[in-house]
């Protein structure tokens, strides 16, 4: 009985089934062509990709995990590429396109030994040897890290080649800075970092605000929209008469009565507002609602007062002023309160923003983006995360490797003199794992409009020399000791990229048999590319 017709027997007719070579090849090709597309975007020279979704709305990046989350990817293989990507923006924060390139490799350099009727185990088995060798190689040519400056050149390098390029100077102090301000030792918190975009012509006029901003207005004209020395109390309870949970009727006989209960509730809001004045408090931000009484009462004071704060800018808050957050009226008192030198709010356009600034040593701060168009001060964002995640990780791990594509020249040169060592099929695979890193230098030169095979060979002459920083410098054009040249990323930029992307080519190295239910034949995720 053939495999397809014991599948027709134990399946129904909406279950599709690849097998063996053609599910491998199948899978390879899905996973090479998400790293086709990729590979364009990479290094200072990359281009943009145009993506457009169904309701219209367009981004413009070089960015590899928006591209791939943009993109509609229906083959399964594919999807899981795409996850290689979310994992080292997740862990890094940058390096999406460089793991997802060398995946795409390391697969496609895997079809060749299969077609020479190398098993995939052995395949799986010399990629693991070489990916744990990689990593050591990796930690033997890092290099500690010195000063700011460095932290300053590792910005800088991964904003290059992105929309914030015009401004990285600039932009790579205010990720220095902010990174230095929130960190505590080695450990920093990316989410004490908050970004806010305003519409406003000159990325050069971008700022770090050593406090928080909201896209928040107070809640009341009456108030002051501008209190220096400012005494914050933050509420997490409303400022309002509570609704019972529960449906309540309420009988009210006589005028008098209904009188005295209106009394009641202006009276307890009255209440609080006297609280809140003895506390000292000139400035509240409260995470629920205020009631227009409330509000009155608060204007009449003087107190500038903005509601409905989300509790992830609360939190910043908390950690920016020192203030704590009170959830009972009755802790509210002088010793709760946190400071600031100025809460102000500015008026862009119909937006409002307000601006806590001058906070005393805070764990929280904000990069105000300042751009002409939506879309480049979502390009810029994009690219003050990459920088943010390059500085937090170089911190993280004290240690940074050569950019320019030289730490993979020099990785694959060591891969390839421990291959010799190695008896039987496992060294095709390390050979061939050294021939994948080396698509990153290649990548870089072909995107810079340079022949990639001249300075392959040139960067492998260097190499050999023992000159190990050497790799391209692409604002001269020219081949260069890249750490003297400032163009430097973190070790674990590197280290993550190649253990994701390894784990992902031998996880799909490993199927050979993929079931498609859902009506859906194999035809359907047959992957197919039209790029101009």
């Amino acid at each position: 009985m053939s495999s397809n017709q014991s599948n027709s027997s134990i399946m129904p007719e909406s279950v599709s089934r690849t097998l063996g070579l053609d599910a491998q090849r199948n899978n390879i090709l899905a996973a090479k062509i998400v790293a086709d597309i990729l590979k364009t975007t990479l290094g200072p020279k990359g281009m943009d990709k145009m993506l457009v979704d169904s309701s219209g709305n367009i981004t413009v990046t070089n960015d590899g995990v928006t591209i791939l989350e943009e993109m509609e990817i229906d083959h399964p293989a594919a999807k899981m590429m795409v996850e290689v990507a979310k994992t080292q923006e997740l862990e890094i924060g940058d390096g999406t396109t460089t793991a997802t390139v060398i995946a795409g490799k390391l697969l496609e350099n895997a079809e060749k030994l299969i077609e020479k009727k190398i098993h995939p185990t052995a395949i799986i088995k010399g990629y693991r040897l070489a990916a744990t060798r990689a990593l050591s190689i990796l930690e033997e040519i890092a290099v500690v890290i010195e000063d700011k400056k460095t932290l300053n050149q590792i910005a800088m390098t991964a904003m290059t080649g992105k929309e914030a390029e015009g401004n990285k100077e600039k932009l790579a102090e205010i990720i220095v800075g902010a990174v230095e301000q929130v960190a505590s030792g080695k450990i920093v918190d990316q989410e004490d970092i908050k970004i806010e975009k305003v519409r406003e012509e000159g990325t050069h006029k971008s700022e770090l605000i050593h406090g928080v901003v909201l896209n928040k207005e107070r809640v009341n004209t009456d108030m002051p929209s501008k209190v220096n020395n400012a005494k914050i109390l933050l509420l997490d309870f409303p400022l309002e008469i509570k609704s019972p949970e529960s449906e309540t009727r309420i009988s009210v006989s006589t005028p008098e009565q209904l009188e005295r209960f209106i009394e009641s509730e202006e009276q307890y809001l009255k209440q609080l507002t006297t609280i809140i004045v003895a506390s000292g408090a000139n400035v509240v931000f409260c995470q629920k609602g205020i009631d227009d009484l409330t509000q009155y009462y608060l204007a009449k004071e003087k107190i500038l007062a903005c509601r409905r704060i989300p509790k992830s800018d609360m939190e910043k808050l908390s950690r920016a002023t020192s203030a704590k957050r009170i959830s009972n009226p009755h802790e509210i008192s002088p010793e709760q309160l946190g400071s600031a030198a100025l809460v102000e709010e500015i008026k862009k356009g119909e937006d409002s923003l307000m601006f806590v600034r001058g906070c005393k040593n805070p764990k929280a701060v904000t990069i105000l983006i300042r751009g002409s168009t939506i879309h480049s001060m979502d390009e810029i964002e994009r690219a003050v995360k990459d920088g943010l995640g390059d500085v937090i990780a170089a911190i993280k791990s004290d240690k940074i490797v050569a950019g320019g594509g030289a730490v993979e020249i020099e990785v694959a040169r060591r891969l390839r003199n421990f291959a010799r060592t190695i008896e039987g099929r496992e060294q095709l695979a390390i050979e061939e794992f050294a021939a994948a890193l080396e698509t990153i230098p290649e990548a870089l030169a072909e995107n810079a409009g340079l022949d990639p095979i001249d300075i392959l060979a040139e960067l492998k002459r260097l190499h050999e020399k023992g000159l190990s920083n050497h790799g391209l410098n692409l604002f001269t054009d020219k081949i260069e000791d890249t750490i003297l040249s400032g163009i430097v990323e973190p070790l674990k930029i590197k280290t993550q990229a190649i253990t994701a992307a390894t784990e992902f080519a031998t996880m799909i190295l490993r199927i050979d048999d993929v079931l498609i239910s859902k009506s859906k034949s194999p035809q359907d995720f047959s992957p197919t590319l039209s790029e101009d």
